[in-house]
Parts: C-alpha cells; structure tokens; sequence
C-alpha cells in the first residue's frame, strides 16, 4: 500500500503545547504512550460543545439536548466505522481502556465457574492482570500466563500448550506499553476460538498506530481509549460482538440503562444503553470521534511509515551509546524504545533530561512482571508519535549522553 509523505512540521502547527518551553528548553514530548497530545482541531470540539449545546442527552425533548444526542451518536457511528463493528450498538462508550476491561470481567463473574481457565499473556499492563485476578479469586477460575521470551515476544508454543476445553477466555494486549512488541493477535484469536475460548484484546497502545478492523479479527472483544488517539481523557470504548454483550449483565445500576423501573422489579434497556448508565462524558464522546477523523484524514498508513522510520533511526542512535541496552527487541514493533544504562538507575535519566526540557518515561509503566522477568526495576522509555522529528530524537541522545556522563 502506497502511503502519502507526512509534512510533520505542518501537522505540529496543530498541537499549541508542542510550542512550549519546559526548564527554559523547548518542549520534547517522548511519553506518547502514556498519553498522547490533542490537535487544536479536537479542542475547538470541545469548546465548541460547552458554547453551543452544553446538555444532557437521551432524555430531553428541547433542542440543546437533541443536538447533542444527535452529536454523541453520531460519535458513535464514528468509532463503529473506524473500527469496523457490524453494529452501532456494538461500541459501548465507557471511561477508557481499564473500565472496558473491568466491565467484561465483571461480566463473567456469573458465567465462570471452579474448574474453568483463563490465559493472560506476559506482557499484560496492570489493568489487564489484576481484573482477572480478582475474577479468578471470585470464581473459582485458574489464571494461565502465555510466557515470554528475551526479545519481548510471546512465546506461541507455549499458548498453544495452554489451551484445553477448560479454557474459557483469553487476554492479550495488541501492543505491549513497556516494550512497543506487536503480538499475534490474529493467530490468538484463532486457536483461542478452537477451543470454544472468548478473546479480549487491549487496544490500547495499538490504536494510535494502526486501525484494528473487529470484523477481519473476529474478536470477541477489543478495548481502547481515546487518550491514546489524540482525544480527551476520561474517554474510551468497549467494543464487544452482540451476542456476548447480551449474555453479560450489566456492570452498573442507574439512569439511562433502565427500560422500565418499580419496587418489584427492574427490566434493563438495550444496547449500548445497558452498559451506559448514568450521565456520560457527552463531550469526551464527540471529541472522540473528532479525533478520530483527524487521524484518519492524516492516514494510518502515512503515520505508521514515519513512526517506523522514527523507531528506526532512534534505535541506532541510542545504541550508539555504550552501555546503553535496549529491552523488547521484537522482530515486529512499533515506535517505542525501553532501555537503560548499565550501573544508572532508570529514575536519575529521566530526571536529568527533563531539566533539558525532554518528556519520558521511567519506571515499571504498569507492567512490573516484564521487568521482573529482565530482573530490572523498570526502564526509560521513549514512546515516539507522528509529530515527533528526528531531530528531537537528537535532542534526547544528546541528553542521555549528558545524563549518563554526570551519573558515572
């Protein structure tokens, strides 16, 4: 597929923060994968809602509130098409990524039972481990994990193993957070479903590079929050095939996700209503979609040819640093580098060159099993996005060289 040239500092014309100066030095924005930073164009959204048609929705007859229920649906309908649901009501709008997963666990808390399975992989985020713990602990259930390998891969043989008529879900990130490794969720999703299992993917740290299509993945279900994709915070979905999210009860009580209340008995709306209780994000809901579009008027195509080409080049620079190691080596990842500095503390990096106005990461990133398996405490990571240059790739290997020269 033929993809167009990105005109990068044209598109930083639409992020006002990257203007910025932070400790006297211009703003080098590396944590992307923590979240991502918001185009002027999904601000004026935003701004544009609380000027104009500020109201709550579903539920009003006069025009504000039309407006926006007519704005919020059709948000919907955007993340529908970008993702290719069959189904409007197959997106649930929620939170962000961790109340979509928590929502399915809940869910299965009534269809689990001692005896039965469920397989986590290696490279899981907290909020894709804990959730499931805690079912297991609720259920009876025993908890797998599909393990990993040196380079930061999942070991395929070894999922394969695990697989039985026991087991009845499967949990697997698209995208490692620490690591930047792309998994094999296709071929996850196909020999779960061999064995009767239901597959969940977080999409979390995929979306902001590549376009999942639910239909082609035959996924069961698949989780992202808007954050991660140049929208608000507070602002996610559940994306969830219609016969499953019929079998599953509702995860909240409330307004909206009724059909009919009284003392004797309550019956629930349809979906997505049945998952939405409450007063939504109405605002976080348009943005979403507004940001959405803007990505996709970019193309997903363009941005991950130039984010590839940005992980390339910061990889060999980095490792043109001696004693600079870099973990997750995966023959298949996206734009993000983990590394450390052999005898440095990961935290005394990051401390260093955010005084040269660098923004990274340090730590475990929510993903202490990946460091326990490296035996580290965590590392510096470098998590690139479409409006990031090579030249500021320069900028932090110019400050890790600082950092590392002051800390020996």
């Amino acid at each position: 597929m033929q993809t167009a040239m990105l005109d990068v500092q044209k598109i930083r014309e639409d992020f006002p923060i990257l203007k910025r100066e932070v400790n006297g030095k211009p703003l080098v924005y590396f944590d992307n994968a923590a979240t991502s930073q918001t185009p002027k164009q999904v601000m004026d959204v935003i701004v544009d809602y609380y000027s104009r048609y500020n109201a709550n929705i579903h539920r009003g007859v006069h025009t504000l509130s039309q407006e926006a229920t007519d704005a919020y649906e059709q948000a919907r309908v955007k993340v529908q098409e970008h993702f290719n649901a069959a189904k409007p009501y197959e997106i649930i709008f929620t939170s962000g990524t961790t109340h979509s997963i928590n929502m399915v666990a809940h869910g299965f808390g009534s269809l689990l039972k001692k005896g039965d399975e469920v397989i986590v992989s290696a490279l899981e985020h907290h909020s894709n481990i804990v959730p499931w713990q805690m079912l297991c602990e609720q259920t009876g259930a025993t908890l797998k994990v599909i393990p990993m390998n040196d380079r930061g891969e999942l070991r395929m043989d070894a999922y394969e193993e695990l697989l039985s008529a026991n087991t009845k879900l499967v949990f697997c990130n698209h995208i490692s957070n620490a690591l930047g490794t792309i998994n094999p969720i296709e071929t996850i999703i196909k020999k779960a479903h061999a064995v009767g299992a239901a597959v969940l993917v977080d999409g979390a740290q995929a979306c902001p590079h590549v376009k999942p299509d639910m239909q082609a993945l035959d996924v069961d279900f698949y989780v992202a929050s808007a954050h991660k994709m140049c929208g608000p915070t507070g602002m996610g979905m559940l994306y969830g095939k219609e016969e499953w999210l019929e079998k599953l009860p509702p995860y909240q009580g409330g307004g909206e996700m009724i059909e009919t209340v009284t003392f004797e008995k309550t019956t629930y709306a349809g979906l997505p209503h049945k998952f939405e209780a409450g007063t939504p994000n109405v605002c976080g809901g348009i943005a979403f979609g507004a940001a959405i579009d803007y990505m996709n008027a970019i193309g997903f195509g363009t941005i991950a040819h130039y984010e590839h080409e940005l992980l390339e080049y910061g990889t060999k620079k980095l490792l043109e640093i001696e004693g600079l190691k870099i973990y997750g080596t995966a023959k298949n990842k996206t734009s993000v580098i983990s590394f450390n500095i052999e005898g440095i503390h990961p935290y005394d990096i990051g401390t260093i060159v955010d005084k040269l106005g660098i923004a990274v990461r340090t730590g475990h990133h929510c993903a202490q099993p990946i460091m326990d398996y490296y035996q580290i405490p965590g590392t510096v990571r470098a998590s690139f996005a479409f409006y990031n240059t090579k030249q500021e790739i320069d900028a932090l290997v110019a400050a890790v060289k600082k950092a590392k020269m002051m800390l020996t």
